[in-house]
C-alpha cells in the first residue's frame, strides 16, 4: 500500500529525446508535490516509473528489458506501484501488449496524459485489492496544454541539468514522415501561448542572476510553433532573446521544410542564442527523400546551409542521418556520402533504419541484407569522424566565451564540450577561455583570468 504521505519513495527513469527529459521533470515534479521522495534505485522505492521512448527500435528495446528487471521486486513486495509512461504507451494497442507481457505493472500513461499521474495513482489506490490496470491515454489531437500544472510540476523539480533549464514550446508534428511514430504518438502540432513561454523562461532564469544558464526550447519542429497565429518561432526567439540578465538560448530540432532566413537572421543579430544548427537531413538522395516525405530537396537543405554560413561564418551545423532506409540503392547512399561531404557537419546523430509499427514506410519492401547496410554505416562514421575532427580543430588558438557546468568544464557557443587544463575558481557562469587542443568530440582550453 501506498499512501503518499511524505513518507513514500519514487524512481523515476527516462528512456528517449530531450523532450523526455522535459516530460520527466514534469512527471517528477508532480510525484514530488505529492509527498514522494525521489531514490536513485528502483530497489529503494514504492513507486517505479519509467518514461519511455517508441522512436527508435533499440528505445523500446531497452525499455523492455529494464521491465523485465521488475517482475522480482514486485513480487518481493507487491505494494510497489510500477508506472510505464511516455510515446511507448500512447499507441493502445502497444499499450495492451506490454501489459500482457509484463502483467505485473499497475498504470499505464500515454504521453499526453502525463498530467493525470495524480489522477492515475488515486484511481489505484482506490480499485488497488481489484487487480484493475489503470490506462490513461489523452486524445493526441485535442489535448490542452495545463500551464496551471506545468508552473506547479516544474516548480517542485529540479533538472538532472544544473545549468540547462527545458522549455517545451509546442507537442506533436504534421509532416508525417514515412519512418517516422512521432505523430501517432505525440499527436498533430499543438503550440503553446507565447505569453506562457515567456513567464515560464522568466522562472527559470530566477534566481541565476550570477550563474549559468541555458534556456532550451523543445519541440518536434520548433519552426513550426505558432502556425495560425501572430507570433512564429523567429519572434518567439526574439522575444525570448530580449528578457534581462546573462544566459544562453538553444533550441531542437528543426526541420529543412520549414526553415528559412529569416530564423538565421535572429541568430545572427543575438548574443545570446547559440550558435549550434541542428538540421537533420536524413538522406542525401532526392529520390530517398521523397520516399521518406521530407519535403525538401537535396538542393534546398545544401543552400539553407550555405545561407545559414554566410550570415553566421562560425556556426555549428548538426544533423540526423538514417543508413538503409527501405529501397536505398548504392547510388543513394553515395548522394548521402556526397552531401556530407558537401556540408561538413560538425557531427551527426547516424542510424540504422528500424521499421516502426503504424508508419508507412514500415510496409516498404526492404530487400538490402543488413550487412550491405552496417558496411555503409561504417563508411559514413569514418567520413563524419575525419569532418567532426576538422571541425574542432578549427577553434585552436581561438578565445572563447563558455558557460560553466562545473569547476572543469563547461560547452562553448557552439555548444561543444569543453575541458579546462586547470580547475577553475567558480564553477558557474561565464568565463572567457583560450581553446588550446581536442580530442574525439571534445575541446580542451585554459581559463584567461
Amino acid at each position: 500500500m501506498c499512501n503518499f504521505n511524505g513518507q513514500s519513495t519514487f524512481f523515476l527513469q527516462t528512456f528517449g529525446c530531450q523532450q523526455n527529459v522535459a516530460d520527466s521533470e514534469k512527471l517528477r515534479g508532480i510525484l514530488l508535490s505529492m509527498g514522494l521522495s525521489e531514490v536513485n534505485s528502483a530497489e529503494n522505492a514504492r513507486v517505479i516509473l519509467f518514461n519511455t521512448c517508441a522512436i527508435r527500435e533499440n528505445a523500446r528495446d531497452k525499455a523492455e528489458g529494464h521491465l523485465g528487471q521488475l517482475k522480482k521486486l514486485k513480487q518481493a513486495e507487491p505494494g510497489r506501484v510500477i508506472i510505464i509512461a511516455g510515446c511507448l504507451t500512447q499507441q493502445r494497442d502497444v499499450a495492451e501488449d506490454l501489459l500482457r507481457k509484463f502483467p505485473f505493472v499497475d498504470i499505464v500513461l500515454g504521453t499526453n496524459a502525463i498530467y493525470d499521474l495524480r489522477k492515475a495513482l488515486s484511481e489505484y489506490q482506490n480499485s488497488r485489492n481489484s487487480g484493475k490496470k489503470i490506462m490513461l491515454q489523452a486524445d493526441n489531437d485535442g489535448a490542452d496544454f495545463p500551464e496551471h500544472e506545468i508552473f506547479i510540476s516544474k516548480s517542485k523539480s529540479a533538472s538532472d541539468d544544473p545549468v540547462r533549464a527545458n522549455i517545451s514550446i509546442m507537442y506533436g508534428c504534421d509532416n508525417y514522415c514515412s519512418y517516422c511514430v512521432v505523430p501517432y504518438v505525440r499527436g498533430r502540432e499543438r503550440s503553446r501561448n507565447p505569453e506562457d513561454i515567456l513567464e515560464e523562461a522568466r522562472r527559470d532564469l530566477l534566481g541565476y542572476e550570477d550563474r549559468s544558464r541555458e534556456l532550451l526550447l523543445l519541440g518536434q519542429n520548433v519552426n513550426a510553433f505558432g502556425k495560425g497565429t501572430d507570433c512564429d518561432f523567429p519572434k518567439l526567439l526574439h522575444l525570448i532573446d530580449k528578457l534581462p540578465g546573462e544566459f544562453r538560448i538553444s533550441f531542437m530540432t528543426s526541420n529543412p521544410r520549414d526553415c528559412g532566413d529569416e530564423l538565421f537572421k535572429v541568430i545572427a543579430d543575438s548574443n545570446k542564442i547559440t550558435r549550434r544548427l541542428h538540421l537533420p537531413v536524413q538522406s542525401g538522395s532526392d529520390r530517398i527523400l521523397t520516399l521518406m516525405n521530407r519535403g525538401y530537396t537535396r538542393e534546398r537543405y545544401l543552400n539553407l546551409i550555405a545561407m545559414a554560413r554566410e550570415l553566421m561564418p562560425d556556426i555549428s551545423v548538426t544533423t540526423d542521418i538514417i543508413v538503409g532506409f527501405p529501397g536505398e540503392t548504392e547510388e543513394d547512399f553515395a548522394e548521402t556520402m556526397s552531401l556530407a561531404d558537401t556540408a561538413m557537419f560538425d557531427s551527426a546523430y547516424m542510424f540504422l533504419y528500424s521499421p516502426r509499427p503504424g508508419t508507412k514506410a514500415a510496409g516498404f519492401p526492404d530487400d538490402t541484407p543488413r550487412e550491405v547496410k552496417a558496411e555503409r554505416f561504417s563508411r559514413l562514421q569514418n567520413l563524419m569522424r575525419e569532418n567532426g575532427e576538422r571541425a574542432l580543430a578549427k577553434h585552436v588558438g581561438q578565445t572563447e566565451i563558455l558557460i560553466l557546468d562545473g569547476f572543469s568544464s563547461g560547452k562553448n557557443r557552439q555548444e561543444i564540450p569543453v575541458i579546462l587544463r586547470e580547475a577553475c575558481k567558480k564553477d558557474t557562469g561565464f568565463i572567457k577561455a583560450e581553446i588550446t587542443g581536442y580530442k574525439r568530440t571534445a575541446l580542451f582550453a585554459k581559463e584567461i583570468i
